[in-house]
């Protein structure tokens, strides 16, 4: 497995934006896939967007596309999460996963095998 710490959360305004960062130590970092997922209290886990081992496919989802950009640096071993135009609906904990597996980004949180401990991001109105 892969060891993930998630930085960059934090207060801010409508319309603000922030970048997260995802930190990975152990294995091979550059063959997988990584994703970012987010989850308000109460609710299920949802998926935000994922990118391919070398970073050259990425997915969002419907609701953050055109507003977050998900990439990554593999000689960093750092994955990032630019967050624009930021909402009130965007508050939540966001979370980094990796797949063992996968070299393809993919929606399912199923397909992660490996997750950070997530950082809040609390957008006020």
């Amino acid at each position: 497995q892969v060891q993930l710490v998630e930085s960059g959360g934090g207060l801010v305004q409508a319309g603000g934006s922030l970048r997260l960062s995802c930190a990975a130590s152990g294995r091979t970092y550059s063959s997988y896939a990584l994703g970012w997922f987010r989850q308000v209290p109460g609710k299920e886990r949802e998926f935000v967007a994922a990118i391919s081992g070398s970073g050259g496919t990425t997915v969002h989802a419907d609701a953050v596309k055109g507003r977050f950009t998900i990439s990554r640096d593999n000689a960093k071993n750092t994955m990032y999460l630019q967050m624009n135009s930021l909402k009130p609906e965007d508050t939540a904990v966001y979370y980094c996963a990796a797949t063992s597996l996968y070299r393809s980004p993919y929606r399912s949180e199923s397909l992660y095998d490996s997750w950070g401990q997530g950082t809040q991001v609390t957008v006020s109105s």
